[in-house]
């Protein structure tokens, strides 16, 4: 028996200003959509057009309260070829939350406060 990542989903507020978000920020791109019937929740998948893991977006219309993240200890992790320019990208954006030069890492937040972490490829 063999297992392999799929996906991740998270909860997104405001659909549309996630997918630019996540456009802007690490380049991921659309890859499939789920509309149910009744309009009552769309689903997302996004791609990084490199590997097949994806990230889904759930939105749900009638959501209209932030989603409690708690301690926000859950995070997704990307690595980057270029580390200086995508931590510029970042301070332009102003979504740099942590950051430990230490490890030689960082963490952005998205509109909707996940944490994503930013790791240079090693």
């Amino acid at each position: 028996m063999n297992f392999r990542f799929a996906h991740n989903n998270i909860n997104v507020l405001d659909l549309d200003k996630s997918l630019a978000f996540y456009k802007q920020a690490l380049g991921l791109a659309e890859v499939r959509r789920k509309e149910a019937e009744d309009g009552s929740f769309i689903l997302v998948y996004l791609g990084d057009g490199q590997s097949p893991h994806q990230l889904e977006l759930t939105w749900l219309r009638d959501r209209d309260q932030p989603y409690n993240l708690g301690d926000n200890e859950i995070h997704l992790a990307f690595t980057v070829d270029d580390y200086q320019a995508a931590h510029q990208l970042h301070s332009e954006m102003g979504c740099i939350c942590y950051e430990n030069p230490a490890m030689g890492i960082y963490f952005i937040a998205d509109p909707d406060g996940y944490w994503l972490e930013i790791v240079p490829v090693r």
